[in-house]
Parts: structure tokens; sequence; C-alpha cells
């Protein structure tokens, strides 16, 4: 698997976003070619969807100002953070843990590192739409069947930085299913989905950074995924929190070992 970072221009609100990206790819000296997987930031899809707020027209509930003090957080930013949560957990200092779209996100993904001054990023409305109107205007403008992946930064329990998620997918199954298939001792695998997708979030996030790189979009190549035209959906790519290891357990839902 070749993966190429793509350096493009500072992305405002409502660019076109193919455009930079294939002029990124241009500037690269790279030819695009079928299957390729095209792997961009969701902060430039939010961007270039107009996802921003101004943290100073954001009047804080009281909710919010509490939860502000308590995470060391402006209240404003907090306010932003509940509205886009679709269940809240808790804080600690400097981070609010919220489920998003299904997925466990510090803060409900809403970020202003990067963001123009005074405002703050949220995630991309729908990330598997947004990823299919990628995929789909880079077939229009150059012919080349390629897939695409809308990837966020996340933390993970017990892990010290960041790693990479993958948010929205198309063109290529997201989760490969290895439960029935042998090891090499032929033991049939009973719990085993590969989470493709999200291993190459993270691949393409070691290329990204999170400062001032200029690297929203990494071009991967020769990835081992199985290709599809089909609509593929984000929630192929979660499970319900009963059913998670992590949050089933500190939730009630699963069963506890008194040993």
């Amino acid at each position: 698997m070749i993966l190429k970072g793509i350096k493009t221009r500072v992305i405002g609100v409502g660019d076109d976003l193919v455009e930079v990206i294939l002029e990124g790819i241009k500037r690269a000296g790279i030819k695009l070619k079928n299957y390729d997987i095209i792997v961009v930031s969701s902060k430039v899809v939010a961007l270039s969807e107009g996802r921003v707020v101004l943290l100073e027209e954001v009047n804080p509930s009281e909710r919010a100002l509490k939860l502000a003090e308590q995470c060391e957080l402006s209240p404003e930013f907090v306010e932003v953070v509940l509205k886009e949560a679709d269940f809240v957990y808790g804080g600690v200092k400097g981070a609010v843990l919220t489920l998003k779209n299904g997925v466990l996100q510090a803060n409900s993904g809403v970020d202003r590192s990067n963001a123009p001054p005074g405002y703050a990023i949220l995630l991309p409305e729908n990330p598997s739409e947004s990823a299919n109107k990628i995929r789909r205007k880079i077939l229009e403008k150059t012919g080349k069947k390629v897939a695409v992946v809308i990837v966020d930064s996340r933390v993970q329990p017990l892990r010290l930085g960041n790693t990479g998620v993958a948010l929205g997918v198309a063109g290529f199954e997201p989760v490969i299913d290895e439960r029935g298939k042998e090891d090499i001792y032929g033991w049939k695998l009973k719990y085993t989905r590969r989470a493709v997708a999200d291993c190459i979030a993270a691949a393409a996030e070691v290329i990204m950074g999170e400062r001032d790189e200029r690297v929203p979009v990494v071009l991967v190549r020769e990835a081992p995924v199985i290709f599809t035209d089909r609509k593929v959906d984000a929630s192929e790519m979660i499970i319900p929190v009963e059913e998670c290891m992590y949050m089933g357990v500190l939730t009630g839902s699963c069963m506890r070992c008194n040993v």
C-alpha cells in the first residue's frame, strides 16, 4: 500500500473542495488512477460545506456554563458541543466525551484548531453523503473511478495520542467480516471483523498531521480493500453501545466479572 500526502492551499468556507484536491494532486505530479483512494480530512470537508459557527454569537445555556467550568472550556464552545452531540457522557479537563453519529468523540468533533479566528468547525452534516459527492465529482471531472474516505482524528481508551477514524466511505467495503474463516491452525474465527476503513484513516493521519502541515488529503494506492459501487452507509462501521466491549462494560450493558 502506497500513501502520498497532497499539500493544498488554505481551504476556506464554501471553497470547491474537489477543485482544490485535483489541483493538489496535479501539483504533486501524480496522475490519478482507477481504484486510488482519496482520504480527506473532515475539517476541510466541513469548511467547504460551510459547517462553521461564530462563537461570539452563541448564547450558553446553564448546562453549558456548568460543564464549561468543569472542563475548563469556553461556555460558548461547550454550548456548540452540546447542540452537536447525540449523547453526552461527561467531561474531563479540556474535553467533553460525547456520542456523535455512533462514534465516541471528544467535543462532538467540534474543533477550533485551524479554524478561522473566532470560529469553531463542526463535523460534516452527513460524511457518507459527502464522500459520495466527492467521488462522483472526481469521476465527472477526471473519468477515474476512485474511492473516498472522510476522516477525523480521535483518541482511544488508555492510549496516548491521536489516531484516525473513518466517518464516511464511498467506493469500498469499510469492514471485512472474517467470522467463520480459519486461522493458520484451522480454528474458525468467531468474532473478528477488520475495520479496514479505520486502518486506512489511521495510516493517512500519520501523513496529514495536526498542525500547520496543510496536508488535508492523502492519496492511497494499491490498498488491499474490496472496491464497490454500492452506496456505503456510515452505520456499517459502528456497533450498538451494548455490544461494545468498552462502552458495554462502562455503562452496565454487559455482564460484569466479579473475580
